[in-house]
């Protein structure tokens, strides 16, 4: 009896075994939910990366304004614009530094010394703080200063998609601040920020004056040069003059994109799909 009992337990033991085969088996089918499940998770992360990005344009669409309230006007776009990364007798100082203020950051923006340039050793602690709300998760920008605080969106100065930008035709422009008034296609029609942040040029500083640019190519168009460009898988997000950001699909229509860089171009074609 003690004989048959242990075959018995035997042959039970060798039931509850698993065969390498069924291991396989097993890890095939987890790799396989894992290889479905991966483009949902990073396109759920992407979605929530994005969604950060467009908080954070709002934010500064709502400094912009809060500078148009307590000055009348829109920031200048660049105050004494220079080349090159020698301090000098021009300031060369940014928009984003001017609206700060309205950014919950005056602490920031009473450590700068606004008579020197952006570069000037007197700001150097001040222009190394990095803001927050001028980067975007998504972003992949390097370059310039390792001491600079990056920006990821850059005002628009014009396009030269459809003709020169001399004069420039932007909102954002150097030394000169526009009222209200002066932006006769109007705020919901007019592009003023745009995200800058793919590529590794040295300009996308908050502090830094050439914080700037002027549209001459498509949504996301791989050139070396500051422009509408983000890491957003399709498009790039923009905050227009009323406050609303939009998605712009790559293949927004060059014309149109032209039109919505321009403050007085006489266009009255919308942009669908705002984000007030």
């Amino acid at each position: 009896m003690s004989a048959g009992g242990t075959r018995m337990e035997r042959r039970a033991g060798s039931r509850c075994g698993i065969s390498l085969v069924e291991v396989l088996v097993v890890v095939a089918v987890i790799a396989a939910l894992v290889a479905l499940l991966l483009p949902a998770v990073q396109g759920a992360r992407e979605a929530a990366r994005r969604t950060v990005c467009l908080n954070h344009l709002r934010n500064v669409g709502c400094a912009l304004h809060g500078h148009l309230l307590a000055r009348r006007r829109f920031p200048v776009g660049c105050l004494e614009w220079r080349t090159g990364w020698t301090p000098g007798p021009r300031r060369c100082l940014a928009w984003s530094a001017a609206i700060l203020p309205w950014l919950e950051a005056q602490p920031l923006f009473e450590r700068i010394d606004f008579t020197r340039s952006f570069d000037d050793p007197a700001n150097a602690a001040a222009a190394g703080t990095v803001v927050p709300v001028y980067l975007c998760p998504s972003a992949d920008r390097g370059g310039g200063p390792a001491w600079m605080g990056r920006s990821d969106y850059g005002g628009l100065c014009g396009e030269r998609i459809a003709s020169p930008n001399n004069p420039e035709k932007g909102v954002l422009v150097h030394d000169r601040a526009f009222a209200e008034r002066e932006i006769p296609d109007g705020l919901s029609k007019t592009i003023f920020v745009g995200e800058c942040s793919r590529g590794a040029w040295p300009d996308g500083q908050w502090l830094n004056g050439r914080n700037l640019f002027d549209q001459a190519s498509s949504i996301n168009w791989p050139t070396w040069e500051d422009e509408i460009r983000s890491r957003h898988p399709g498009g790039a997000q923009a905050l227009f003059g009323d406050g609303a950001v939009r998605l712009l699909d790559e293949s927004t229509d060059l014309k149109v994109l032209a039109a919505a860089c321009t403050r007085a171009g006489g266009e009255v074609t919308p942009f669908p799909g705002a984000v007030p």
